[in-house]
C-alpha cells in the first residue's frame, strides 16, 4: 500500500492544479483501502485537461481507508484534488453520495463506486454529454454496447427485476435505473436534493423519482468490471433497503416509512408475545402474571433486535451501545405501556367503546415509543460526521 502511495506521489503533477474545479467525482467507500490508490491513478490518467477533484465519503472503515486518502491528499499528485469526508455513527451509500455532493462546489457531479467495477474512461464522455444539453448521463449495462461483465445469473435476474419495480416510482424510460455510475449537473442536484429519500444504495433511482419533471437523460454503455480487491458490500439486506426506498417514494409524503417499519416490527412482536403467553400459560400452566411477564420481556427483546436490524439499519447499535440501547428501549416502552393503559382506562370510564379506547391507547403508546426511541435509543452520535479536507 505504501509503495502505491509513493508511486502516485512521484508522478508528474497534472495541470488541474491551476484549473478551477469543473468536476467532482463522489466515491462512497467502506473498507476500500486497497482500491483507493488505484482509482486515483485511473482518474488522473483519464481526466487530463479537466479541472477535477475526487471526494471519498467513507463510513468509518476499519481498514484505514480514510487514512490512506489523507496520505494521498498530502502527496504531490493529490495536493489539491483529493479529499475525504469521514462519517462516524451511520452508514448508507445513498446518503454518502448526497453528503459528498454537498461538500463540493463543482458544476458537474459524478458518482461511482470505489471497487474499480465502473469504467472511469466513460467520465469524459459523460461530461461532454452534459455540456451538450443533457441534464444527467448514466452509465448503462443494458443499452447496446453495454455488458454486465462477470455478473452471476441470479444477480442479473435481481437487477432486471429491480429495474421493473423501479417503474412504480420512475415514469421515464430507462434501461438501467439501478446503475450506480452517473454524472449530473449541479443545478439538477440542487433541484432534487431536498426531495431525496437518501435511503439504501440506489441513489440514481432516488434522483429520478424525486425530480419534479422528467430529466433530459443520455445512457452511455459500459462493461461492468470485476472486483479484484476488497469485498462486495452487497448482502441479503439490499432487497429490503430497495423496498424501503420504493415505499418511501410512494408513501413518504404521507407517513414516514421508518414509522411503518416500526409498526411492522411491533406487529411481529405482538405475535411473539401471544405465542409465548400461550406456551407458558396454557402449555406449561404457569400463573398468568408470570406468563405475561415472560411474554412481555421476550417480545420486548425481539422488538428491539428486529428494529435494530431493520428499522434503524443505518444507525445499527453494536457492542456495548447495543446493551445500553436495550435498556433505554425497555424504559421508554415501559412508559409507553403505562400511558397506553392509562389513556385507554380513562376513555373507557368516560363511556367510550372498549375497542375504541383500546385502539387509541395502542396508537398513543406506539407513537410515544417510536418518537422517544428515535431520539434516545437510536440517536446519531454527537460527532455526526467528520469532514476532513487536506490541502
Amino acid at each position: 500500500m505504501d509503495s502505491q502511495i509513493g508511486n502516485l506521489a512521484g508522478a508528474p503533477t497534472p495541470d488541474h492544479d491551476q484549473r478551477a474545479i469543473e468536476l467532482s467525482v463522489i466515491v462512497p467507500t467502506y473498507n476500500e483501502a486497497e482500491n483507493v490508490p488505484l482509482l486515483i491513478g485511473k482518474l488522473n490518467d483519464v481526466l487530463v485537461g479537466i479541472g477535477w477533484e475526487v471526494i471519498f465519503v467513507d463510513d468509518d472503515s476499519r481498514d484505514g481507508t480514510s487514512s490512506i486518502v489523507r496520505k494521498l491528499a498530502q502527496s504531490t499528485v493529490g495536493a489539491s484534488n483529493v479529499r475525504v469526508v469521514q462519517r462516524i455513527g451511520r452508514r448508507g451509500l445513498s446518503s454518502a453520495c448526497v453528503e459528498g455532493a454537498l461538500a463540493s462546489s463543482a458544476p458537474y457531479i459524478a458518482v461511482m463506486d470505489g471497487d474499480l467495477q465502473h469504467d472511469e474512461r466513460l467520465l469524459p464522455r459523460m461530461l461532454d454529454a452534459l455540456k451538450n444539453g443533457n441534464e444527467i448521463a448514466v452509465g448503462s449495462r443494458f443499452v447496446a454496447g453495454g455488458d454486465v461483465g462477470a455478473f452471476a445469473a441470479n444477480r442479473i435476474k435481481i437487477s432486471k427485476m429491480g429495474a421493473r419495480l423501479a417503474r412504480l416510482v420512475v415514469k421515464q424510460e430507462l434501461s438501467d435505473p439501478m446503475s450506480g455510475f452517473f454524472m449530473l449537473r449541479r443545478d439538477v442536484f440542487e433541484r432534487v436534493v431536498r426531495r431525496l429519500s437518501a435511503k439504501g444504495f440506489k441513489i440514481l433511482l432516488d434522483i429520478f423519482a424525486s425530480a419534479p419533471a422528467p430529466l433530459k437523460v443520455v445512457e452511455l454503455p459500459f462493461t461492468f468490471g470485476s472486483r479484484t480487491k476488497g469485498e462486495s458490500k452487497l448482502d441479503t439486506m439490499v432487497a429490503w433497503e430497495y423496498a424501503m426506498l420504493l415505499l418511501d417514494k410512494m408513501l413518504g409524503a404521507y407517513v414516514p416509512v421508518r414509522f411503518l417499519m416500526y409498526l411492522g416490527v411491533g406487529t411481529f412482536g405482538l405475535g411473539v408475545h401471544f405465542i409465548i403467553l400461550w406456551f407458558t400459560y396454557k402449555s406449561r400452566a404457569l400463573p398468568f402474571e408470570e406468563s405475561q411477564s415472560i411474554a412481555t420481556g421476550i417480545a420486548m427483546i425481539f422488538n428491539y433486535w428486529l428494529n435494530n436490524q431493520f428499522t434503524y439499519r443505518d444507525q445499527k447499535l453494536k457492542g456495548i451501545r447495543f446493551v445500553y440501547g436495550f435498556f433505554s428501549f425497555a424504559v421508554i416502552c415501559s412508559i409507553g405501556a403505562l400511558s397506553n393503559i392509562g389513556v385507554a382506562s380513562y376513555l373507557f370510564t368516560e363511556n367510550q367503546s372498549w375497542w375504541l379506547a383500546g385502539i387509541i391507547g395502542v396508537v398513543l403508546g406506539t407513537v410515544w415509543n417510536y418518537a422517544m426511541t428515535s431520539v434516545f435509543t437510536w440517536r446519531v452520535k454527537p460527532v455526526d460526521s467528520k469532514v476532513l479536507s487536506d490541502e
